[in-house]
């Protein structure tokens, strides 16, 4: 009696344990997810990219506008003298040395450039980027529909484990109440010590089964912890509740799979991307018209300087200021044909693009279709376990009744704990493989990210 009331009291304590563990729900962790997971993180990251590139800023549609500015220093010393010359009293003219010539060069201005046409190249490279832009979304989008489909596989393992340990449990605490019935009967001489040493062995099997149990549920939090970028060692339980998404819905969702899966989706920015592609190729045919324009500002300050006669003609400064505005036209009536060739080649990318686009429609079908048919076949293996649950439990509560008479053996009764045990695992298992391919189907179906989970 003793053995039973300490088993009990640690049944009720490790619920109280779970009982005071943080819930993580589905929609708390898809939220962390999005906001922590170490790849959404870095696809978010690449759409900052794509809009920067498809910014006006990167367009070519603004001028440039360049300053320059300089400032130059030099100092001599100079000395002019005048061979054969005499001055008016017929002495030999003196030469002129002068010292600390200083001399400075001051200049600054701007140049303004700006591309008035340019065969339309910068116009359709503006709308390509934005293209890329809206297919860096798109990228993005993938990234987060396969963390959310990776998190969910982990997510309900867990939730799987835990309804099987709580099976377990139930089981161990079964077999434990059967040690204490086999020692009293032992005691009133009503079975042998063979009952006791077979419960014993089937309590040592359901301990090691439920320590399994255990440490695969604590591996799996921890991989959960890693695809939400928390503290590994944080513990908690998930939320077990299943539901399914009616069928007129998945076949509705089905029938708007062309508009919403992404990987078609993203057929169609390429497509897009290598039609634009054509278009800039082809700017290489116009010609390009420039406006320029310039302002400059130029300071000198010159030192003195001697003529031949003799005379010493003090330094000046001279300042100028000038502006300029121009206009220009280029046309490349002839580049070798490295224009024609890049154009043709922009045109066969295009060809294949259309060619991938159809191939991945007809695959994306065929995988619906198989999604589909491997969602409703998981879906009826759940219903038969279910039902096989029932059935079990039925058997072993008039088992356990029969053996409590002393009608059945140990063996048979322990047979029929297995089958109640199986079968309750079993309809785990199968519940989170229906979910799951619920979840790949609506992946394919372009809803993973709009349905309630």
């Amino acid at each position: 009696m003793t053995r039973f009331r300490l088993t009990t009291f640690l049944l009720l304590f490790s619920l109280l344990v779970v009982a005071q563990e943080d819930l993580l729900s589905k929609e708390e962790a898809i939220a962390k997810a999005l906001e922590n997971n170490f790849g959404i993180e870095i696809a978010k990251n690449q759409i900052y990219i794509a809009e920067n590139n498809a910014s006006v800023l990167n367009s070519g549609y603004l001028p440039t506008l360049t300053g320059t500015a300089g400032a130059n220093y030099a100092s001599n010393n100079n000395t002019q003298e005048f061979p054969g010359r005499f001055d008016s009293i017929g002495n030999p003219q003196a030469d002129v040395n002068l010292t600390g010539l200083e001399s400075q060069r001051y200049n600054a201005g701007l140049n303004i450039n700006y591309t008035l046409f340019d065969g339309l190249g910068r116009f359709y490279n503006y709308k390509r980027l934005k293209e890329q832009y809206e297919l860096s979304e798109l990228q993005a989008r993938e990234t987060i529909e396969n963390t959310m489909l990776q998190m969910f596989s982990v997510y309900f393992e867990i939730a799987r484990l835990t309804e099987n340990r709580n099976v377990q449990l139930q089981a161990l605490e079964i077999s434990k109440q059967r040690i204490t019935r086999a020692e009293y009967s032992f005691e009133f001489g009503q079975n042998t010590k063979l009952d006791i040493l077979n419960a014993q062995v089937d309590v040592t099997n359901d301990s090691i089964n439920l320590l399994n149990t255990e440490q695969q549920l604590a591996n799996a939090k921890r991989d959960l912890n890693v695809l939400l970028n928390q503290d590994l060692s944080y513990n908690y339980v998930v939320d077990t509740l299943v539901t399914f998404v009616p069928r007129i819905s998945l076949v509705e969702y089905m029938d708007q799979s062309i508009s919403n899966n992404v990987a078609i989706l993203q057929t169609e920015r390429n497509l897009k991307i290598n039609e634009y592609d054509i278009k800039v190729n082809k700017s290489g045919y116009l010609p390009t018209i420039g406006l320029t324009g310039s302002y400059g500002w130029n300071r000198s300050q010159n030192p003195d300087q001697v003529f031949f006669t003799g005379q010493v003609f003090p330094g000046t400064n001279n300042t100028q200021i000038s502006f300029g505005l121009g206009a220009s036209l280029t046309w490349n009536l002839f580049d070798g044909g490295g224009t024609a060739v890049r154009v043709k080649n922009a045109k066969i990318a295009y060809e294949n693009q259309e060619l991938l686009r159809k191939q991945i429609e007809l695959e994306v079908n065929r995988d619906m279709q198989n999604a589909m048919a491997i969602y409703e076949n998981r879906l009826r293996i759940f219903r038969i376990q279910e039902q096989n649950v029932v059935t079990n439990q039925n058997n072993f509560e008039r088992s356990r009744e029969q053996f409590q008479l002393g009608r059945i053996t140990s063996i048979e009764f322990r047979q029929a704990q297995i089958n109640l045990l199986n079968a309750q695992t079993n309809k785990n298992l199968a519940k989170y493989d229906a979910k799951l391919a619920e979840l790949q189907l609506l992946q394919l179906t372009g809803q993973l990210l709009n349905v309630e989970i």
